[in-house]
């Protein structure tokens, strides 16, 4: 009952632009235009929103999206993420990035070692 779920629409519909949307837009130069925040996701990206910075809404912020041209007939929330990804990998994982941090460590001493080295000389 309570579920919502959004099915593709038809062509006979037409794509879905939010009109509130491109009203805020209308007139406007997008270089001098601030982020202009929005909660449609669904919205699909029109070449008149090609410039903006959207603010669009992930569920916690709003995530800041440059509109450019390979993101037009896209909708604004395959830009900004719902989900944070945090990294897969267990013990062995965590070894190797060990492993890598200790060798970009020595790396930084071994070229401070030579700056102080030059600079001696």
């Amino acid at each position: 009952m309570g579920v919502h779920l959004i099915m593709t629409r038809s062509i006979k519909k037409g794509i879905y632009v939010d009109e509130g949307l491109l009203k805020k837009i209308a007139g406007k130069n997008p270089l001098q235009t601030e982020v202009v925040k929005t909660w449609k996701r669904a919205c699909v990206i029109s070449p008149e929103m090609l410039g903006f910075t959207f603010g669009v809404y992930n569920g916690k912020v709003h995530v800041d999206v440059l509109v450019t041209e390979d993101m037009v007939g896209h909708r604004l929330g395959e830009f900004s993420p719902t989900k944070k990804f945090i990294k897969h990998g267990g013990k062995m994982q965590k070894e190797l990035e060990q492993k890598k941090k200790e060798a970009e460590i020595t790396q930084a001493k071994s070229a401070t070692a030579a700056a102080d080295d030059a600079k001696k000389k």
